[in-house]
This record gives C-alpha cells, sequence and structure tokens, in this order.
C-alpha cells in the first residue's frame, strides 16, 4: 500500500514526465484572492492564468496545494467531509492540451499500478456535462465518447445513461450505465457557478469526475430509491474532477468557444487514499486512523461508539494546526475567527468524549502529517502553546459570556431561577452578539442554559456574513483594499517597513499579514515584545529615509533559488516553483549579480521580497511615512497601523 507521501510524489512524476512542471504551493492564507479567507482548491491561486495572464513557468503545471473549505464546517462528523485536505492538481494552459490527453491520463494514473495507484477500473464510474439547451450550450459528447474507449481498452463495456439531476437519478437509478450525464448543476464550472449566474466575459465549461464505487456499502433510501455517483449514500466517492473550460460568455448572454481552451484538474489526496485502501471512512485510513487511536486512548473509549465527536476532534485541531502554522492567532475577526470556531467546536467534542489532555492529540496529528509537511514539527511548540492558550481562554469565555447574557436579562428584569438550572430564553441578537464577541457558537449557548429563536439566529448570522462578504469585496492583492494610487503607495510601504523593522528588531521578524486601504496601512509581524517609542521612531526614521532618496521600484522574473540566495523574502511554508516574481526597491541593476543590500542606494536593492504587486515607481511618491498604533495580538504576533503620504 502506498502512503500520502508516495501519492503526493507518484502523482507529481507522473505528470512531471508528461511536461509540466510543479508549481508553488500557495499560501493557505491567500494574498492574491479577495474572495476568501483561505484558499480552498488548487485552482484559486491560478485564476488570473485560467483568465489569460501568461504563467512564468509555462503552460503545464503541476502541484499539491494544502486547503481548508470553511464552508464544510457543519458537515465534519460524517465518514467522508473534511475541512482541511491537500488537493494534487494538474493544469493546461491556453490551449497546451484538452479532453483527449486529460481524461487518459488520469485514467492512467489511477488505474496503473507502476506510475498510479493501481485501482480496479471495474470500480470506477465517470460522469459528464448533459447540455443546457436554454443556453444553447451542447452535450459533452467528446468527453463521453473518450470515456468509452478508455473503458473499451480495460475490458469493460461502459454503456451512456442520461440522469440529467439528482432527484432524476434517484428515482430511475444507473440502469447498468458507466458513464452518466448530468446537468449544469453537477457537471458544469465557473467561477460564478451555473451558465445563468455567469457575468458577461466570465470564462467556463463543462467538467468530468471520476468516482469510486466502495461496494460494501448499502445504497440508504433516504438519499433516493435507487444509487447513482453523486448520491449522498456513501457508496459512491468523488476522487477526480476535471474542468475543461472552452466557452466564454457574451454581452448578449450567448457563449461563444475561447480561442484558448484550459484544464482544470484537481483530485484529493485524502480521498486516492481512501480509493487506494479501498476504505470508504477517511478516518480509517492510514493517515488518520493513527490519530484516532490516540484519540481512543486519551478518552478511553471507541470510535465506533463515538465516531461523530471523533471526527470533528482530529478534522477541526488537524485543520487549525495548519491555520495556526500559516501565522494566524485565534480572534473574533476573519481567519483568526474561523480558527477560534474550529478549535471551540473541536474542543466541545473534546469534551464530549470527557478527554482532558489535549498535548498527546496535537503530537498525534503533527506526526502524522510530518512527511508531507516537515514545517509542521519545526513550530510544533509555538502550535501547541496556541492551542493550550485558547483552550483557557474558551474556558474564561463560557464564563464571561454567561455573566455578559445574564447582565442583558437583568436590565429587563430577567433572573435565572435559584437553582442556577433553569433555561432562559434570550433574544436571538443577543445571542448572536455573544457569539460575535466570545465565540460562542449555538449549541455553546445552550448548553449554557439559554435557549433562541433558531430562525432569527440564522438572519442575524446571514447579515454579519453579508457585511463580511462587502468587507471581503473591498480587499485586493497583498492585503490592498482597491487599486487606487494611496493603496498602491502603502503596498511599497509595506515593503519598506518589513525590511526596516529587520534592521531594528532583527532578521526573525517576518510579516504575518496585511490590509490596505486608502486611509491607512495595516501591517502583522512576528516579535515577542512591545517596541519601544525608541525602536519605532528609528523603524519611522528608516522607511522615510527611503522615501527622501526616491528608490526605483521594480519586479523580475527570477529562479527561485537564485531569489533565496540573494536574500530576497518569502512566505517560506510555501514551495516556490521554478521561477518567482520578485520587487527590488532601490538598486538600478541587482540582478544576475546584486551588490549587498542594505545602503539603499540606487545601486543596491534595500527590499527584495517575493511578491505580486502592484507598486509604484518611485519611492518618493510616498512623501512620508507614520506609525500611529500598535496592537498585540497573542503569543508572539504584534499589528502596526500606519499613515502614508
Amino acid at each position: 500500500m502506498l502512503t500520502a507521501r508516495e501519492i503526493v510524489e507518484k502523482y507529481i512524476a507522473f505528470f512531471e514526465k508528461r511536461g509540466h512542471k510543479r508549481i508553488a504551493n500557495a499560501p493557505l492564507v491567500p494574498v492574491n484572492d479577495p474572495t476568501t479567507l483561505f484558499t480552498s482548491s488548487g485552482m484559486q491561486p491560478l485564476v488570473p492564468y485560467l483568465l489569460g495572464e501568461k504563467h512564468p513557468q509555462g503552460t503545464r503545471l503541476v502541484n499539491v496545494q494544502n486547503s481548508f473549505r470553511a464552508q464544510d464546517v457543519e458537515e465534519v462528523g460524517n465518514s467522508r467531509h473534511t475541512t482541511f485536505f491537500r488537493m494534487l492538481g494538474n493544469w493546461s494552459l491556453r490551449g497546451d492540451y484538452f479532453k483527449k490527453e486529460q481524461l487518459p491520463w488520469i485514467f492512467e494514473f489511477l488505474t496503473d499500478k507502476e506510475e498510479g495507484l493501481g485501482l480496479d477500473p471495474h470500480k470506477l464510474y465517470v460522469t459528464a456535462f448533459s447540455g443546457d439547451k436554454r443556453n444553447k450550450i451542447l452535450k459533452d459528447t467528446e468527453s463521453g465518447e473518450l470515456w468509452k474507449e478508455i473503458f473499451k481498452k480495460h475490458g469493460i463495456e461502459a454503456k451512456k445513461v442520461v440522469l440529467e439531476n439528482e432527484e432524476k437519478a434517484g428515482k430511475v437509478g444507473m440502469q447498468d450505465g458507466r458513464i452518466f450525464y448530468y446537468d449544469a448543476q453537477k457537471n458544469w464550472w465557473s467561477r460564478a457557478g451555473v451558465p445563468e449566474k455567469m457575468p458577461a466575459g466570465e470564462p467556463g465549461g463543462p467538467d468530468s469526475e471520476i468516482f469510486y464505487e466502495f461496494d460494501e456499502v448499502e445504497h440508504n433510501p433516504k438519499f433516493g430509491k435507487f444509487c447513482h455517483p453523486n448520491c449522498d449514500c456513501g457508496r459512491f466517492f468523488e476522487i477526480s474532477n476535471s474542468v475543461f473550460m472552452e466557452y466564454l460568455k457574451q454581452p448578449d448572454g450567448s457563449f461563444t468557444n475561447l480561442p484558448a481552451k484550459n484544464v482544470d484538474h484537481g483530485g484529493g489526496l485524502e480521498r486516492y487514499l481512501c480509493a487506494h485502501e479501498n476504505q470508504s471512512d477517511v478516518f480509517k485510513t492510514s493517515l488518520l486512523y493513527p490519530i484516532i487511536k490516540a484519540l481512543e486512548q486519551v478518552a478511553s473509549t471507541s470510535y465506533e461508539k463515538h465516531a461523530k465527536d471523533m471526527r470533528i476532534v482530529v478534522n477541526h485541531f488537524a485543520s487549525a494546526i495548519y491555520i495556526i502554522a500559516a501565522d494566524v492567532s485565534p480572534s473574533n475577526t476573519e481567519q483568526g475567527y474561523m480558527l477560534r470556531r474550529l478549535l471551540r467546536r473541536g474542543l466541545d467534542s473534546f469534551y464530549a468524549l470527557k478527554g482532558t489532555d489535549l498535548a498527546p492529540i496535537i503530537e498525534s496529528i503533527v506526526n502524522a502529517y510530518k512527511d508531507t509537511d516537515p514545517l509542521l514539527l519545526e513550530k510544533y511548540e509555538h502550535i501547541k502553546a496556541s492551542i493550550l492558550e485558547e483552550e483557557e481562554s474558551y474556558k474564561k469565555a463560557r464564563v464571561s459570556a454567561q455573566k455578559a447574557i445574564d447582565k442583558e436579562l437583568a436590565k429587563k428584569g430577567i433572573r435565572r431561577g435559584d437553582d442556577l438550572t433553569s433555561v432562559l430564553e434570550i433574544p436571538a441578537d443577543l445571542a448572536f452578539k455573544s457569539t460575535a464577541s466570545y465565540g460562542l457558537g449555538p449549541t455553546q449557548l445552550k448548553s449554557l442554559g439559554y435557549t433562541f429563536d433558531d430562525q432569527a439566529f440564522a438572519e442575524e448570522m446571514k447579515k454579519h456574513q453579508q457585511l463580511s462578504r462587502v468587507g471581503a469585496e473591498k480587499k485586493f492583492r497583498g492585503g490592498l483594499a482597491d487599486t487606487l494610487e494611496k493603496t498602491i503607495m502603502g503596498h511599497t510601504a509595506t515593503h519598506l517597513l518589513h525590511q526596516a523593522l529587520r534592521d531594528v528588531l532583527g532578521n526573525q521578524v517576518h510579516q504575518s499579514g496585511s490590509n490596505i486601504t486608502t486611509e491607512r496601512v495595516r501591517f502583522d509581524f512576528n516579535f515577542d515584545k512591545k517596541l519601544t517609542d525608541e525602536e519605532i521612531a528609528k523603524v519611522e526614521g528608516i522607511v522615510n529615509e527611503k522615501i527622501k532618496k526616491n528608490l526605483p521600484v521594480h519586479f523580475e522574473l527570477i529562479p527561485t533559488n537564485e531569489a533565496f540566495n540573494m536574500g530576497a523574502i518569502g512566505l517560506f511554508m510555501d514551495t516556490y516553483g521554478n521561477k518567482s516574481k520578485i520587487y527590488f526597491i532601490g538598486g538600478s541593476n541587482p540582478h544576475p549579480n546584486p551588490l549587498p543590500k542594505g545602503e539603499g542606494d540606487h545601486g543596491r536593492a534595500y527590499s527584495i521580497e517575493f511578491c505580486g504587486g502592484p507598486h509604484v515607481e518611485f519611492t518618493g511618491v510616498l512623501k512620508s511615512f507614520k506609525i500611529i498604533k500598535q496592537e498585540n495580538l497573542g503569543k508572539n504576533q504584534k499589528r502596526l497601523y500606519a499613515v502614508v503620504g
């Protein structure tokens, strides 16, 4: 049997042999996507290139991407869903190759015993797009015919069946089929969703999925009279999805063919492992079951008796460990809020198991993932300290939330009974306020003895999400809120600030986050104590000196190893590709043989960073720089606010 690490190595090697270049594992906390808090797929960081921008490493790409999907949090607890996973992906850009190459390749990887996973082809079933008459988009007959030929080479007569949608599929069943056609709800991809939701100018196209059958799993009729590949009963597990971006939506609502078509394929490592081990429960695979065994020992109970709570503990703490390793600290906003929510939901399940000591669970998770992510070992002590610190904070939050709610109720003359066990009904807005302020979810609030209207609470949550979405839309690459000149000035200022902090505090300082608006710059970094007034003055002085010198700013695509060797600052959790975009501040010609950086005149580079841009052309445009506020974000994390101009 292959390990998770060996599956990754085989996948990368398979596509490298076919001309693909391995690219970076993008940061789990994205810097190039304003629409989400976390990187949720391998495709997400590549959207500009799927939309036509030229990729520095060519038109055939492959990688493994750490991914987190916040929308799946409430799904965790069954045998299949996880919030954190690794996505194995390969791409064809700008029309390099298309369906007739992609489909045979991915099937070969899944079934070949030497180069791939060695899966039994008789256990594989596939889907394709049934077409969209309303939008005059044709049925994907090409994929259907390719699949028929692929199965035929393996001695399998593959019958095609049109199922259209899940409702119909549940009524008619598989009808001895092997190739199944579904509508746009299941087999169409665009950033906006189905064709009707796509704006003019957006590309999209049909996708083709591969499902693995666990024939020992009996169909559950609650999901429909008959089973089919997209049924949720657990018998079929999607393990691969190839998206064929071949259409462009026009202003009149019609669709035309893209001149250069793209392939975007993704397959979850954890799901590949399930299929390879013929294990329908992802938590019983060789990757995750050792963590379950450690949890059984700590909780003195069995997985069979408490599967749901154990799955939540394992997945939520694994997700939290990766988020903490990405330099996120628990808080009440953005990524920090999701981290806090994961930890506290995980703690609820851990306490339900009568668990008392988290340390062995944290250690077992890091040990499970260390072969593919050795950085977790390097950050182990920080990760453990952050989790245990949040556990203590959670215990205090429960007490504080109860006091705050009771205080609000007392103003209205409502008090808890003398036995302190009576259930109090509270307004939904007060319940949600407690959720936002103390990080306690609905279930946690109810465990404290409160009840409220669940529908009204959901409405409060919806309002909050809409506000958050509006805020997210204001973000921009590298933390910018928009592309106005003032925010571009602020972006360049963060590079100067980053290097100035390292000059004053030491080279152990690294950026952990930023957000830039037209009003101010916000910069997060690691440091173990509050900056003194003298240190802040020194940092300001250095930045203003570089502004006064009007240093040139430019970027170059440089071999990654060479960039690191010349001192470029990057996100060291990531695996960079062969070439990277590097921004230089100072130095008229720093590549390929830069002079030692640090002096900042026009012959030497003062700042060298991995960055996507944009930036000003000369630092003099910034005019001035002033630090206006300092905050402590928790253990070894500081935040500075500054203004430019």
